[in-house]
């Protein structure tokens, strides 16, 4: 059996062409993209603060991947769920907003509180 150490090139399974395995590299930080997309989901369909949390985090972390000093595998899960944290907040700013108006309107139309 092979010796997988860190400098051991690897065989195909012809034997010919040697083979590096897939690593990443030790100094990099883990992606956080599947919590990213999750926050990001969340912050659509139930909650603000996923919607933020998402949308920080997968600034930082996409910061972090351009440095290289994070793993780039899960890039494309943290820019979905970014997107759908920046989505989420503005939807619920609109909904807020739209909130405060209807009450507006309902305590004007009224005449004032009883």
């Amino acid at each position: 059996m092979a010796n997988y150490g860190d400098d051991e090139e690897f065989l195909t399974g012809d034997g010919e062409e040697p083979v590096a395995p897939h690593r990443t590299r030790r100094s990099q930080l883990p992606h956080r993209g599947a919590l990213v997309l999750t926050f990001g989901i969340l912050g659509l369909v139930c909650c603000i603060i996923f919607g933020i949390l998402a949308w920080v985090w997968g600034n930082e972390d996409l910061r972090r991947m351009k440095a290289g000093e994070m793993d780039r595998e899960g890039q494309g899960l943290t820019e979905a769920g970014r997107i759908c944290g920046i989505i989420g907040v503005a939807l619920n700013i609109v909904g807020i907003i739209g909130y405060a108006i209807v009450f507006a309107l309902a305590l004007g139309s009224s005449g004032g509180v009883y």
